[in-house]
C-alpha cells in the first residue's frame, strides 16, 4: 500500500509540463489614402462697412441743435446736426449789402464812362468790386450751409459724443455714419495657400465665401471673394483678401468679427483618419506596423485638418501600414496580428469631397 501511494504522489510530476502559448490580439491596419480633394478652411476676419465716415463740424460754434439718435438710420441728405448759425447769417447778409452797394457805383461808373466823364479802367474797377462782393456773398453762404450737418449717404449712425449747448470746434467728431447694406470682410492668407488659390482655385472652385459669425452661427447669403491686396505683409508673410457679403437684414455691423470660410483645392494630398492618431503634448502620432507586424510610435506633422481627417504633412509614406482601431490599447514595439482596412473603405464613412 505504501508503494501504491508513493507510485500515485508520484505520477504527476512525471507529466511534462504544457506550454502556455501567448495569444495575439488583432487589429485593424490601413494605409494612407493619396488624393485630390477641397476642404473648408476658416480665416479669421474683421468686418467693415463699405462705407464708414467719421462726420466732423465744418465751423466752430454751439451745438443748437440734434436732430437724430445714437443708432438710427438715416438717409441721404437728412439734417443731422445745426450749430448756432447766427454768425455766418450776419456775415451773408454784410456780405449781401456790400454786393448791392457795389452793384450801385458799378452803375454810375458806367453812366459817368458812357458821358466820358471817368475812365474805362474805373468802369472796370467797379466790375471788379462787384465780382469781389459776389465772391463774398457766395464764401458768406458756404460758411452758414456748413453750420447744417447733413448725412452724406443713407447708413446708420454711431454714437453722438457731445450734447446739445456744447461749443464745437472746427473739425470736432460729432458722430459716425456706415452704410451696411453690404460688409466686406478682410482675411489674411499665407503665401502658400494665395498661389493655390491663384494656380488651382479658379479652375475647380468658385470664389464664393461664407462667414461664420462670432456665435458660430452661418451667415445665411454667401459672399464672393473680390479683390486681392498689392503686396505682402514683410512680418507675417500673409496677403489680405477681401470678401464683399450682402446684410439685408442689417446682422453685420461695422468692427465686428468672424471666420471667413473658403473652400481650399488639395492636389496629391495624403489623407489619414483622425481616428488613427493620438496627441501627446501637441505632437501627433501614429503607430506604424513594420514587415515583422511590430506597431512602433511615430511623430508625423499635420499641413491641414479637415472632419475626421487629417492631411500628412511629413512623417508618413503612402505605401506604410498604420494602427486604425485599438490606437489607446497597444503598447510601442507590441506585435499583433494585422487586419488590413482598403484606405478608401477606412476613409468613406469620413467627411471627404473628391474633385
Amino acid at each position: 500500500m505504501l508503494v501504491c501511494l508513493c507510485t500515485v504522489l508520484c505520477h504527476p510530476g512525471c507529466k511534462p509540463k504544457e506550454e502556455v502559448k501567448e495569444e495575439i490580439a488583432k487589429y485593424a491596419v490601413t494605409t494612407p489614402l493619396r488624393v485630390d480633394t477641397l476642404f473648408d478652411k476658416e480665416y479669421v476676419s474683421q468686418i467693415r462697412s463699405v462705407r464708414n465716415i467719421e462726420i466732423r463740424a465744418q465751423e466752430k460754434g454751439y451745438l443748437q441743435n440734434i436732430y437724430v439718435d445714437e443708432g438710427q438710420f438715416v438717409k441721404k441728405g437728412q439734417l443731422l446736426f445745426r450749430i448756432m448759425p447766427t454768425l455766418y447769417e450776419a456775415e451773408l447778409l454784410k456780405a449781401q449789402a456790400e454786393a448791392k452797394a457795389a452793384g450801385i457805383e458799378l452803375l454810375n461808373t458806367r453812366i459817368l464812362a458812357e458821358k466820358n466823364i471817368v475812365s474805362k479802367n474805373e468802369q472796370a474797377m467797379a466790375q471788379a468790386k462787384v465780382d469781389q462782393a459776389k465772391a463774398e456773398v457766395s464764401l458768406a453762404r458756404i460758411h452758414l450751409s456748413f453750420t447744417e450737418i447733413r448725412a452724406p449717404f443713407s447708413g446708420t449712425l454711431d454714437r453722438i459724443p457731445q450734447k446739445l449747448g456744447s461749443l464745437i470746434d472746427e473739425g470736432e467728431l460729432l458722430t459716425s455714419l456706415s452704410d451696411n447694406s453690404q460688409m466686406f470682410a478682410y482675411f489674411n492668407v499665407s503665401e502658400p495657400e494665395y498661389l493655390d488659390y491663384k494656380i488651382h482655385a479658379q479652375a475647380t472652385v468658385n470664389n464664393k465665401v461664407n462667414l461664420l459669425l462670432a456665435n458660430n452661427q452661418l451667415l445665411p447669403y454667401p459672399g464672393a471673394v473680390e479683390t486681392i491686396e498689392g503686396e505682402f505683409n514683410s512680418e507675417t508673410g500673409n496677403i489680405a483678401f477681401r470678401a464683399k457679403f450682402p446684410n439685408p437684414d442689417k446682422l453685420l455691423k461695422h468692427g465686428e468679427t468672424g471666420k471667413v470660410k473658403m473652400t481650399v483645392p488639395l492636389h496629391n494630398a495624403l489623407i489619414i483618419p483622425q481616428k488613427a492618431t493620438y496627441e501627446i503634448q501637441d505632437k501627433i502620432y501614429v503607430f506604424v506596423i513594420d514587415r515583422n507586424n511590430v506597431v512602433r510610435s511615430r511623430n508625423i506633422t499635420i499641413s491641414n485638418e479637415m472632419p475626421d481627417l487629417y492631411v500628412v504633412g511629413s512623417g508618413l509614406a503612402e505605401n506604410e501600414r498604420i494602427l486604425l482601431e485599438g490606437v489607446q490599447k497597444v503598447k510601442d514595439n507590441e506585435k499583433i496580428q494585422p487586419e488590413l482596412v482598403a484606405a478608401k473603405d477606412a476613409i468613406s464613412r469620413l467627411k471627404l469631397y473628391t474633385e
